[in-house]
């Protein structure tokens, strides 16, 4: 199957340079290029790709906005967020809006290849210098003071503690061995968490079980 993306930067060079490395791979290939928000939120609708490299700062139509439309219209496709600051102040508002990823522009191009895979399995998807530090920062505000939401109810007792270990950033491997369960049924039940919680993928649960008081930052973050 080739993984169909498109990709919405307003530098045209570095659309480029996304095209050329997506496009050296059999199973993966770009259908489309935008230079703004409003202009990927048609393409998307148009051509249904899989997944979305989406630039967060855009002109006109910004990511995050372009991000929500896409949500909100019931697009499948995979959102990944582009952004050349590693602590930028728009991350949480990007994966509220509903992206699946938050990725920096300087990776390397295998990085990009295998994020795009993992986008595609539904895998949490955060810059490895971004995942710890980004969810203390700027999840501590929405989880200072929070207890579990009612939402939680239709969770079963095992389904709450896969979901606060997948708050944690864990894999479902590191799950299995801290539960003591096969790796098979882990999946099974992060499957009925996104399901019962209606929430897209990993990345989207990890918000949740902030928002929900079920993992709360351990480290004070002190602005500079």
């Amino acid at each position: 199957m080739t993984i169909r993306v498109v990709v919405a930067d307003d530098e045209e060079l570095l659309r480029t340079g996304f095209r050329l490395v997506i496009d050296s791979w059999d199973d993966l290939a770009v259908v489309g290029e935008a230079g703004d928000g409003r202009h990927a939120v048609q393409l998307i609708e148009r051509t249904r790709p899989d997944v979305a490299l989406m630039d967060i700062r855009m002109p006109g139509m910004d990511g995050i906005e372009a991000t929500r439309q896409i949500v909100a219209s019931g697009s499948t496709a995979r959102v990944l967020m582009l952004t050349t600051f590693d602590e930028d102040e728009h991350v949480l508002a990007a994966l509220r809006a509903g992206a699946s990823g938050f990725l920096l522009k300087e990776m390397e191009s295998t990085e990009l290849v295998a994020a795009i895979r993992a986008a595609v399995r539904g895998d949490t998807l955060l810059a490895p210098s971004l995942t710890r530090r980004l969810l203390e920062r700027f999840l501590r505000t929405a989880s200072e003071g929070r207890t579990t939401s009612p939402a939680l109810s239709s969770l079963s007792a095992r389904e709450t503690e896969v979901l606060t270990l997948i708050g944690q950033a864990l894999s479902n491997a590191e799950i299995a061995r801290r539960l003591s369960l096969s790796e098979a049924t882990v999946r099974r039940h992060v499957a009925a968490v996104l399901r019962k919680l209606g929430l897209r993928d990993r990345v989207q649960a990890v918000v949740a079980a902030y928002d929900h008081g079920l993992v709360r930052p351990r480290v004070k973050w002190v602005p500079q």
